[in-house]
């Protein structure tokens, strides 16, 4: 069923320099739920129908589970995008997505029709507006100031806001999920990594939003329940608000050394846990954390084919051999839909240091999430290509991804992140998480037990 239908408009962004920090206007802000959707995409279709109207998205609280029903497993394949019509398609795909084309021969996109099924719980509309009027990045960019809980920038004046929306756009709140991490050889050999997850805003946490946490946008749980060679792994993230007056607070419990202990190198190009150096911990949830090593760049935007209502992805009936290939996901399983993108480049700043030297983000307008990032080494060259498989979990009215793949175009290694087809668990949104939850002691009682 769709939500209550608003009215449909045409909204344009200047593009304006990086520095602005300035709050809209309240009869800026006013245009949120008029001709924008209510978190600041355009309302309107594009100039020939192929992205439709939104219309509210998509939401049904009838159903108790979203594994294994797609509301639109009738649709048909549009069209398939190959090496051998690449031109035909090459200006709705980003640099990163046509090297796919030319590394793989088998690989191709089946385009479907566009839906825009995006949609958040209603009590955030009155949140988000008054985050347009009230928000304001400081210093310099890396932290943010009269922030409420999700997209602290709906109505963007530059890129690092753009990137910061993507950072706080709304993931349900509380969740504990058990998913697995697979880095896959380029033979297509691959040893599941098993994750069990749990990511809290503080608004969800028992007691609320304390002073304590004051400076928290999140509170993230991870635990390796499996190979036996790192079960026993847990790392505790706290992640700031305000980077500036507070860093990323981060520990792991180490089950080799038996403590726990701060690890500082739980960010930006440190490895990523378990990930057998297919990504940084900066690619985690496509990206995250201080956006300071960055000059971002706002391009403006662009009608990109992307992931989109992947729901046949997290199908239980599919097994982890059917969907890992080598080089590349099994491309019968995916779904790409034509939508709106914010571009935006992120360069790296003069005397930082990082892996990649250039990343260029394209995030979706209805959802702020960066459904395709290209990441460039330290020449200037294409290396890997990062794919959100963007899915509507809606029971909840949230979006966020049925999987996150990292393509090295370099080794034809890639990660795949979020499968959880072949268990019979997967994501549990009625979690009653307390504070003590994300302590170290409750760090080092999970480690030992």
């Amino acid at each position: 069923m769709n939500k209550q239908m608003l009215k449909a408009g045409i909204f344009a962004l200047s593009v304006v320099s990086a520095s602005v920090m300035a709050k809209v206007s309240p009869d800026e802000a006013a245009r949120l739920g008029q001709d924008l959707t209510p978190i600041g995409a355009e309302k309107a279709a594009n100039a020939d129908g192929s992205i439709p109207a939104w219309n509210g998205g998509y939401s049904n609280t009838e159903v108790a589970q979203e594994r294994g029903n797609d509301p639109f497993a009738s649709d048909k394949i549009q069209f398939t995008i190959t090496r051998d019509n690449l031109d035909q398609y090459r200006d709705n795909l980003s640099p990163g997505q046509v090297a796919m084309f030319e590394r793989y021969p088998d690989y191709k996109m089946n385009v479907y029709q566009s839906r825009r099924t995006a949609t958040y719980p209603d009590e955030l509309w009155p949140t988000i507006k008054s985050n347009a009027e009230n928000t304001a990045l400081v210093a310099g960019g890396n932290g943010l100031e009269n922030f409420d809980l999700a997209v602290a920038f709906p109505i963007p004046a530059n890129g690092l806001e753009v990137v910061w929306n993507h950072i706080t756009r709304f993931r349900g709140g509380k969740t504990e999920r058990l998913v697995n991490q697979f880095p896959v050889l380029s033979n297509g050999d691959y040893v599941p990594v098993k994750l069990r997850e749990k990511l809290v805003f503080p608004e969800y946490l028992v007691s609320g939003r304390e002073a304590a946490d004051d400076n928290v946008l999140f509170y993230f749980l991870q635990e390796v329940l499996a190979p036996a060679r790192l079960t026993g792994t847990v790392l505790l993230v706290h992640e700031t608000i305000n980077q500036v007056k507070e860093g990323r607070r981060a520990w792991i419990y180490n089950a080799g050394q038996r403590r726990v202990r701060r690890a500082p190198n739980v960010a930006y190009d440190g490895p990523g846990t378990a990930a057998d150096g297919l990504r940084t911990s900066d690619n985690l949830d496509m990206y995250n954390g201080a956006p300071d090593k960055y000059n971002w760049e706002l391009k403006g935007k662009k009608e990109l084919y992307i992931p989109y209502n992947n729901f046949k992805l997290m199908d239980p009936a599919l097994s982890y051999d059917e969907i890992i290939n080598e080089g590349h996901m099994n491309p019968d399983f995916l779904r790409y839909e034509k939508h709106r993108v914010w571009v935006v480049e992120g360069t790296l700043k003069d005397g930082e240091r990082h892996i990649y030297s250039k990343r260029t983000m394209y995030i979706d307008e209805d959802t702020w999430t960066a459904s395709v990032i290209d990441h460039y080494d330290g020449r200037g060259e294409l290396w890997r290509v990062a794919e959100s498989y963007n899915t509507q979990f809606y029971t909840r009215d949230v979006p966020w991804m049925a999987a996150e793949a990292l393509y090295d175009l370099n080794s034809g290694r890639y990660l795949v992140l979020g499968l959880a087809n072949e268990e019979s668990e997967y994501m549990n949104w009625d979690i009653q998480p307390k504070r003590e939850d994300f302590s170290t002691n409750a760090l080092r009682r999970m480690g030992i037990r």
